[in-house]
């Protein structure tokens, strides 16, 4: 059975355009949680070395491309060009990385000059996205890292982020 599933999830998974909560997998292959996550841990193994990996965020699965493998696949694909990241959305984006769930004004605190336009250029590039809310003044905006995050950064999860340095801890 566990070879049909782990074939069942990566036909899906292949197919798919978009991340899939774990519930969809369930649901799709009438299978329980445990079939499914010692299926996909399979499939993990199966695409070792490969051209595609398996990506994890949170109860979010997807099936990506290999960073290694990157390049072949633009040249192939020609897709549009979004431009690099300023050094301040980097340095944003990794105080969300490291830090989330967190607030704007917490990375502005971090950073020490206002963040709205890096904010809104990482969620146009759906980097950064919402993920709540604060219990603060105004309930403000939490914000954390995405799926694509993962993409562009060529991480199959957020446990693999290496661990900040002492002087940025």
């Amino acid at each position: 059975m566990t070879d049909t599933l782990t074939q069942a999830l990566e036909a899906i998974l292949f197919s798919s355009n978009r991340p899939l909560k774990l519930r969809e997998l369930q649901q799709a292959t009438e299978s329980g949680s445990k079939e499914v996550e010692a299926a996909l841990e399979e499939l993990r193994d199966a695409l070792a070395g490969r051209g595609l990996m398996l990506q994890r965020h949170g109860d979010h699965v997807q099936l990506v491309t290999r960073p290694e493998v990157a390049a072949y696949v633009r040249r192939a694909l020609r897709p549009e060009v979004t431009g690099k990241l300023s050094p301040a959305a980097y340095e944003t984006l990794a105080i969300v990385a490291y830090q989330q769930p967190v607030t704007r004004a917490r990375i502005e605190e971090i950073r020490g000059v206002n963040c709205d336009s890096v904010l809104a250029n990482l969620e146009l590039r759906n980097l950064v996205i919402e993920v709540g809310r604060g219990s603060g003044p105004g309930l403000p905006k939490l914000y954390g890292t995405t799926m694509r995050f993962l993409q562009v950064l060529g991480l199959s999860s957020l446990d693999e982020l290496p661990a900040p340095s002492a002087e940025t801890a």
